[in-house]
Formats: C-alpha cells, structure tokens, sequence
C-alpha cells in the first residue's frame, strides 16, 4: 500500500472504530472501514441551500467543509468565499472533488461541463476528460482517475457509464430499485407524478406496502445492510433509536418525506433517490454547483478551494486561532467519541471568530453534544432551537433526524 494510501486508512480507522463495541461491533466497524474507503457517494446528500441559508455567509469569508461528493464545496462558492478548505478522510472522495473543482476552471462551456457531472455517462465526457482536465490534474488525482479496474477500465470511464448508478450510495439505490421490482413496483413511476398530490398517491399505493415485507424488515433491521448509505455501526444506532428501535419505521418515514414532502419540480434528491439521476436534459432541479447561472461565477472562484485528505480536528489544528467564519461538520459527529468530539471543539472554538457557525446534521433528531462536550467549551456557543427545526423541514434530503445551527458567542 502506498504511504498516502496507508494514511488515508488509519485516518478511517480512527474515525469508525470506537473502543468497548465488543468483538462483533468490532468487526462490523472493520468491515465498514473496508468498504468506505472507496467512493461512496457520487452526490453529496445535504442541502446546500439549506446550508448556505443557514450560515449566512458574508463576501470574503473562510469556511471549512468536510468534503464528501463535493457539489455543496462548488455550491459554496456562489456565496463568493475567501476560502474554502475542503477536507476529507475518504481518498475518493477528495479525488472527485478536485475533479469537479478543475472541470469547473477548464471546461470550455457549460455545457460540456454539465455533461461531464449531470448526465455523467456517454463517450463524449472521456473525451472532456482527456481533453480539457486531464491536464490540469494534481499526479494523485490523476492516479486515482486513471486506475483500471479488472476488466481494464480506467476509473474515469465512470463518467461514460453513469456515475450516480456506481460508488456505494449508487448502487445501494439500485440494489433498492431491484428488490422493489421484485415485489411488482418500479420506484421511478415516482418521476412521473405531475404534483405533490400524485406523489403522496404513488407513495401510499406503492412503496408504503414495501415496508410490511418480511424481506424488507429483515434486512433493515441488519446494521450491514445500511452500508450503503454509508451509515456505519454507531450511526445505525444513533438512527433506529429515533423510531424505537425500528429501522424499518425510521427508513419508512424519511422515505415518505423524500417522496412526498416537496414537489419534484424542486427536489433533485428525489430525483435521484426514484430516478437514479437528475431530470433528463437539465429540464429539472439541479444543486447550485450545476445549474447554468452559477457556472461563470464557480469557475472564476475555484483557486479558493484547498482539497485535503486529513480529519477535521488535523486541519484545524494548524490553522491560526480566530481565522474561520463558518465550520460545516455534515454528520461526522454520529460517528464520535466523547474525546474525538471534545477535540474537535476546543478546535473549533479556538479557530472561531465572533459570531462564526456551525452547522451539522445527525440521523437522530437531538444534538449528541450536550452531556458529551465539555460545558467550558459549548457555553461559548448559542444553539439557536428554532432556527435549527425550520431549517431541519426544510431540507430537501429528507434523510436525517435534526439539523443543528450554533453561533459564536462575541
């Protein structure tokens, strides 16, 4: 393995395994490990609106992002940041975004960059690739992008073949389609529906039933099922608690929202939940990063951004104290220890100017931070309740529990 490598993976293990899980806990989390050290999710699943709504973003400031599928890093810069660093423990998933991040400087016109990461398939964007952005790529990116799998293809050819139908999340979606269609349902009827009325229809009629499955049950109610969604032991735990213990309960009722509580007019995540793409020809809801008006200014603001293989805490621990105006944690925090998680905050509060945010979400509604944090640490921050619940049903993922905004006390 090579050194990079061999880091990037340590960093993983440190962050999935958790002391006192026991023996099969142990190896649940190691077999996570394996299987997330590959790409896992080719569209980040946060929404970068609601994101974006929430940190309230000044022109000229310094934000700090896990990394993840990279759309909401691209996303942020139409709020014309300083600087944005961009960290990830997942070496495929620093690869795609400095992918994203030099299409973005180098594609000749929207839409051959629209192609390349909206259809993402046909021949034509390997031509892109070689053309336009090969180039520009670091040696490690380049590496990564040009690795052949076992039947000779490079990894980039990805592009060629659909992205969203591979990595973990993608094909955890098809695994899903497949079993619904063995039940009679093709969940992507779902597209079909011409408001929110035929959506709740469509829900109710079809995929509701699926849920009484014995086959379904069994499996949701297995933590190595839920890998896919890149849901590791803790998080599963963190999850079923939110319905009793019942997973399938949980999957049950943010599927119904990500079905039915926004229109499709407006609801790119549906799109890809039901469609396993976005609306053909741009004719639908696209993340900030895709659509047309945003590409000029994106392209023109991508030398902000550092992309870096590191933790959280690592990167933070070398910035200046007082330096950063707004922290993105996703829900990296479902994965923490009470260490790992004072760590990260007596990081981010020292890294903090007056009046940064934070925001991050979780698979259970409630926050994991009070009784966990260190009160020294946390009273120096305002949790805003009502904000955070607004922004939490508004979010068109519809997958996690809460959504948690805190401010920098002055």
């Amino acid at each position: 393995m090579q050194p990079i490598a061999r880091a990037s993976q340590n960093r993983l293990k440190q962050a999935v395994h958790r002391q006192g899980s026991g023996i099969g806990g142990g190896i649940l989390e190691r077999l996570f490990t394996t299987v997330f050290k590959g790409l896992v999710y080719p569209q980040i699943w946060e929404d970068p609106k609601i994101d974006l709504d929430a940190l309230e973003l000044r022109e000229g400031a310094s934000l700090i992002t896990i990394a993840s599928g990279g759309c909401n890093v691209l996303s942020y810069l139409t709020a014309k940041p300083q600087r944005i660093i961009a960290v990830d423990l997942n070496r495929a998933h620093v690869a795609l975004t400095r992918l994203k991040l030099t299409a973005a400087r180098h594609a000749p016109t929207y839409d051959v960059f629209y192609r390349f990461f909206g259809e993402a398939r046909g021949k034509a964007n390997i031509v892109a690739y070689n053309r336009f952005f090969r180039p520009h790529l670091d040696d490690e990116t380049r590496r990564y992008w040009e690795r052949r799998d076992v039947f000779g293809r490079r990894r980039v050819t990805l592009f060629a073949r659909n992205l969203y139908r591979h990595g973990l999340l993608g094909r955890f979606i098809g695994l899903s389609h497949m079993v619904a269609r063995l039940y009679g349902i093709d969940p992507s009827d779902l597209v079909r529906a011409r408001d929110i009325d035929e959506q709740r229809a469509f829900f109710a009629a079809s995929l509701l039933p699926l849920f009484d499955k014995r086959l379904v049950r069994w499996a949701t109610s297995k933590k190595i099922s839920l890998y896919g969604l890149g849901i590791p032991p803790v998080q599963y735990e963190a999850l079923a608690s939110a319905g009793g213990g019942d997973m399938a309960l949980v999957l049950r009722e943010r599927l119904e929202r990500l079905a039915c509580g926004f229109s499709l007019a407006d609801n790119y995540f549906a799109w890809q939940a039901f469609a396993r793409g976005y609306a053909g020809e741009g004719q639908g809801p696209l993340p900030p990063y895709l659509e047309r008006g945003h590409f000029a200014a994106i392209s023109g603001r991508t030398d902000r951004v550092r992309v870096v293989n590191r933790s959280f805490t690592e990167q933070l621990a070398v910035e200046p104290a007082s330096s950063l105006d707004a922290f993105i944690l996703l829900d990296a925090q479902d994965w923490m220890s009470d260490a790992q998680l004072n760590a990260l905050w007596a990081e981010i509060t020292r890294t903090a100017r007056p009046g940064a945010r934070v925001i991050f979400r979780t698979a259970a509604v409630e926050s994991p931070l009070p009784g966990r944090v260190a009160p020294e640490l946390l009273d120096r921050w305002s949790y805003l309740v009502e904000r955070s619940a607004e922004l939490a049903a508004r979010d068109r993922s519809s997958i996690y529990g809460g959504f948690h905004l805190l401010v920098r006390s002055e």
